[in-house]
């Protein structure tokens, strides 16, 4: 049962580097989970005091090739997640209490993730903050929106968790995988989705980024090939779509459902509707005010890639170490960027299977009609 510290989001505890600076490397993630010697005064995390009780059980999982030689994907739940992130997501089922309140940013990796954070977190506290003052021109999103299966487990004292104020949090978790208070609680979520093309690309292009130790990344050819047959990160990619749309179906006061491309073209009217569904809508004074615009052109991919803590090799400074330059999550943002890269015929294979996955559901009609 989680503890009060645990229900409010903070803890009372402090660790060392719980992961490596491979984060899919099992054989140094089980070393690393010893407190350094400088910090032995320092409490375990209950992360740390579960840790191989998850990987007990993770090793009776399916395993599978992963697009990396040393960073296999693990099958939990209907869907292929590598092994610390699938360790986090046990973690977040086990210990994350959500509250009423709790608002959380869904997506699959490389799907507008680090803009809808942005969004939200600037809706969530326009009232307090102006443009010159506002967190994000010198923090990146990531750190703002914290992860329930990333943050949550392994950097329990970070700020943003232990502040009870805070009620925005993210996750790639599939929506069957979600922990159980979120959908007792009718916690309110926001899902975005994007042409499967575009999100390939996205994600083959980023994993090119990453700081790892467990091998050279595949070709795109055959990650491209995985990635069509389920075989990702949080995959298969289609099914983690149908998994919110069917709960956006199910309850649409609950969940906010999202295309990209859509948001893209004209994000003034989505903006405005999810700070109404977030229940930070705008008043007619702020709309007059231009309070609106300004929310758009700050949380803009061209704005947060210039500014100076998402440039070059700069990282997090909330964390000792990371997977990723903070300038990793702003390539280009663009819509049909996948012609650069795929071939007719790796378009016409996904785009056939997409039509067939989401035959019948409603999805692809919801996406013409909104």
């Amino acid at each position: 049962m989680a503890s009060e510290q645990q229900i409010s989001h903070g803890t009372q505890y402090e660790s060392s580097n719980p992961l490596s600076q491979s984060p899919v490397k099992t054989e140094t993630l089980t070393n690393t989970t010893v407190l350094n010697q400088d910090e032995t005064k320092k409490e375990t995390t209950e992360f740390e005091k579960n840790k191989k009780r998850y990987q007990d059980l993770i090793s009776t999982f399916p395993h599978a090739k992963g697009w990396r030689p040393k960073a296999p994907l693990i099958g939990y739940g209907g869907h292929w997640i590598i092994q610390p992130l699938l360790e986090g997501c046990l973690f977040a089922q086990d210990f994350f209490q959500a509250r009423p309140n709790d608002f959380f940013v869904c997506t699959y990796p490389k799907s507008g993730t680090t803009w809808l954070k942005a969004l939200t977190f600037t809706i969530a506290n326009r009232s307090c903050l102006d443009q010159s003052s506002n967190p994000l021109l010198k923090r990146n999103p990531h750190e703002l929106v914290p992860f329930i299966e990333i943050e949550f487990p392994f950097f329990p004292q970070l700020d943003v968790l232990k502040n009870k104020e805070n009620s925005l949090f993210s996750t790639h978790m599939p929506h069957g995988l979600l922990p159980e208070s979120i959908s007792k609680l009718g916690c309110k979520m926001v899902y975005i989705w994007r042409d499967p093309k575009d999100t390939f690309i996205s994600m083959w292009t980023f994993f090119q980024k990453q700081r790892s130790d467990n091998g050279p990344l595949n070709s795109l050819e055959e990650s491209f090939d995985m990635f069509c047959r389920g075989f990702s990160g949080y995959g298969p990619y289609l099914d983690h779509v149908l998994s919110y749309w069917k709960a956006y179906q199910e309850n649409p006061n609950q969940v906010m459902f999202l295309k990209y491309e859509k948001m893209r073209a004209d994000p003034l009217p989505y903006v405005k509707k999810l700070a109404e569904f977030m229940g930070y809508g705008f008043t007619g004074e702020e709309e007059n005010e231009g309070v609106v615009e300004k929310v758009v052109n700050l949380c803009s991919f061209d704005m947060l890639k210039n500014l100076e803590a998402n440039k070059g090799e700069k990282d997090r400074e909330d964390i000792p170490w990371s997977f990723y330059p903070n300038s990793a999550y702003f390539r280009k943002g663009n819509v049909g960027d996948w012609q650069n890269y795929l071939t007719p015929e790796m378009a016409a294979r996904i785009d056939g299977l997409m039509e067939d996955k989401f035959k019948g559901t409603g999805l692809l009609e919801h996406v013409i009609y909104t």
